[in-house]
């Protein structure tokens, strides 16, 4: 079914395709959310809480942008408010690692190279998550969610030229933060 029948047939109370539309969103949202606290749980009521708001404000979307940017806008204005709430961030906690008795030498390297790019993403993002918000959302939509500058403007109501100086201090912030984990000669982890 087409997205705007499914919208207009949610928004005349259809629970079926409010549904649908959840269906095609929610692993966005979550991802989006998940990005910020780091907690699946956290993320996963985020995620519920924002489609909640989406579902109540469906007789406000006039079809002025592309629903998924419309929803986006509400998750990233959600999220900054639950982050305003929150006094300090959760930390990722360290998984242990199963322990194998006979392995291949292949499957150590393969272990290896897992744990050492997994401690890298814990590393930048336990850096981004120090970074101020404004800058923490623009690399996530743009670097890590991989949205256009177009989708950004739509969803933080920002400039073009806003985004790109913003996303150009963000990046150079986020380098200058990495530089205590970075080696002698190119780093000890890439980023």
């Amino acid at each position: 079914m087409e997205e705007k029948t499914l919208i207009e047939a949610a928004r005349l109370g259809s629970r079926e395709a409010f549904e649908t539309i959840v269906k095609r969103y929610e692993k966005k949202v979550f991802h989006l959310a998940f990005s910020f606290v780091r907690d699946r749980a956290s993320a996963d009521d985020l995620a519920q809480e924002v489609f909640v708001k989406a579902y109540f404000a469906l007789p406000k979307f006039h079809f002025k942008s592309e629903f998924g940017t419309w929803l986006y806008r509400i998750a990233a204005n959600h999220i900054k408010d639950h982050l305003r709430k929150v006094s300090r961030r959760k930390e990722v906690s360290i998984e242990e690692f199963e322990d194998v008795a006979f392995v291949s030498d292949d499957q150590v390297k393969e272990r290896e190279r897992i744990q050492a790019e997994d401690q890298r993403k814990k590393i930048v993002f336990r850096v981004l998550a120090t970074l101020p918000q404004k800058y923490r959302m623009i690399l996530t939509l743009r670097d890590i969610r991989g949205f256009s500058y177009e989708e950004i403007t739509r969803i933080l109501k920002i400039s073009p030229g806003t985004v790109d100086s913003r996303l150009h201090r963000a990046r150079k912030l986020l380098r200058n933060k990495m530089t205590p984990y970075l080696g002698a000669e190119g780093g000890a982890y890439e980023v």
